[in-house]
Parts: C-alpha cells; sequence; structure tokens
C-alpha cells in the first residue's frame, strides 16, 4: 500500500531592486515513488499593476476617484487665475486718477461726450442746411406757359345744363374739377412752384368731356430750359395722366376721369 504525503512550502525571495518580499508558493508529492515538485508561476511587479488596472476598468472606486481629483485640480488650477484677472480689472477701473473722479467714471464720460457731439452736430447741420430750390421769388415769374386738352367723366350724366356755363350744375362740376387739377399740380415737387391756375372752359357731349386749360408762370432767364424740360408739354402731361392712373373708380364715383381719354396739347 502507498501512501503520499503533499509537502507545501513556501519560499521567501526578496527582490534586489526595492527589497520587496513576495511568496512563491512549491508544492512537493511525497510518495513511496519518485517525488516530482512543482510550484505555481511567480508574481512579478507588473501583474499586481495589471490587477489594479482591470479592477478599476471593471468598475472599480479607483476611477471615479482619480476623475474627482482631476476636476478638483482643474478647478483649483483655473478658477483662482480667472478671479483674478477681473479682481485686477476691477482694481485698476476703481483706481482713483485725481481727486475723487475714478478710472471708470473717466471712461463713461467720454462715451457720453461723443454721442452729444454728434447729436449736436446733426441737429446743427439739420438747421443750417438750405435747399437752394426751395428759395425763389415768385414775383420773379412772369412768362406764362398754357397747355389745354379734354378728358372725359364716363360715369356722370349729361344733362342740357352742362352745356350753359352759368348754370349752377355747370359751375358746381366745373368748381369741382378745377380743385382736382389745382390740388394735383400744387402737390407735384417738380410744377408746384410754377403752377398758376386751371380753368374748366367748357362741357360737351358724349357722357361728359370736359374743356381744360393749364396756365404755369416761369422766370424770363430761365424760360427756354425750362420749356424744354421743366415744363415741356411731356412733363406736365405724365403728371397729369399719372394721377389719373392711381385713382379708384368706386372713391371718385361721378367725378371719375378715363385716363384714356385724356389729351393734352
Amino acid at each position: 500500500m502507498e501512501t503520499s504525503v503533499d509537502i507545501e512550502l513556501q519560499t521567501i525571495k526578496t527582490n534586489g531592486n526595492d527589497g520587496a518580499a513576495y511568496l512563491s508558493n512549491e508544492r512537493v508529492t511525497a510518495s513511496n515513488g519518485d517525488g516530482a515538485a512543482y510550484r505555481y508561476p511567480d508574481a512579478s511587479e507588473r501583474d499586481g499593476l495589471l490587477s489594479g488596472q482591470i479592477d478599476g476598468c471593471n468598475g472599480g472606486v479607483a476611477p471615479s476617484a482619480h476623475t474627482a481629483e482631476a476636476q478638483r485640480d482643474l478647478e483649483h488650477r483655473f478658477t483662482p487665475q480667472e478671479e483674478s484677472a477681473v479682481c485686477r480689472v476691477k482694481r485698476e477701473l476703481n483706481e482713483v486718477v485725481f481727486w475723487k473722479v475714478r478710472l471708470w467714471m473717466i471712461i463713461i464720460s467720454i462715451f457720453v461726450l461723443i454721442l452729444a457731439v454728434i447729436l449736436i452736430s446733426m441737429a446743427v447741420c439739420s438747421v443750417i442746411h438750405e435747399d437752394k430750390d426751395d428759395n425763389f421769388d415768385r414775383s420773379m415769374f412772369k412768362v406764362p406757359q398754357h397747355f389745354h386738352g379734354s378728358f372725359q367723366l364716363p360715369n356722370r350724366v349729361f344733362t342740357e345744363e352742362l352745356l350753359t356755363r352759368s348754370s349752377n350744375e355747370s359751375q358746381a362740376l366745373a368748381a369741382d374739377l378745377q380743385e382736382k387739377l389745382v390740388d394735383l399740380y400744387t402737390s407735384s415737387p417738380a410744377l408746384g412752384r410754377y403752377f398758376s391756375r386751371a380753368e374748366i372752359r367748357e362741357f360737351r357731349n358724349g357722357s361728359v368731356i370736359a374743356d381744360y386749360q393749364l396756365t404755369f408762370l416761369m422766370p424770363e432767364e430761365q424760360q427756354d430750359q425750362l420749356r424744354n424740360i421743366t415744363l415741356s408739354r411731356e412733363m406736365v402731361y405724365n403728371v397729369f395722366r399719372q394721377f389719373l392712373y392711381d385713382q379708384e373708380p368706386d372713391e371718385s364715383g361721378q367725378m371719375y376721369i378715363d385716363p384714356v381719354s385724356l389729351s393734352m396739347f
């Protein structure tokens, strides 16, 4: 009958570099036959580091503690610098330049002064600036320029009373049309200063056809230029025609003038 006895020997070895001791397990099997000794693989420093890293990656406490520590380190590293910069700016702005006047007061005063100068300059320029075209002596406008023509009132029914200029209907209609023409040309930026009067000469049958005459006055020294440009037939006619195209038929009622029927000579 054979008996075997397992004897486990623990050998203490010392690392020569740092003096750390570690155990190596050696197992010897004693038996009646030949005994063979075997040992467990020796542990090393690298194994210890790897096991610590693996434990940390598997959800251990080490990464969380390391992250929190790094965050606190960053806060302590950058926050004082930012606070010191803000405090430095505040300290510089609160420096007394002279007497009780501080730097921030001077900066605000400069901006207010610049704004005030801009507003005052704009106000002065608007008062001083004068448009030369607005300064004219109307007594110098003596040379007349006449235009005449006709237009049609399609919403008006012709009556015999319109043929008589002294009739109430003829005078009332003529007054309304003359007022419309006066308002048109006096409000014109180009022609208003030269416009003198508008006259409805007569009414004719054909719905109602009104014959009109326009009179403009211009200065003698500029009459050639004005006749060819500002007071030309094209200019006066286009102002009248544009006004007629802008009118609303429903709002004008019986005073509506057909733009197509406008003629001017």
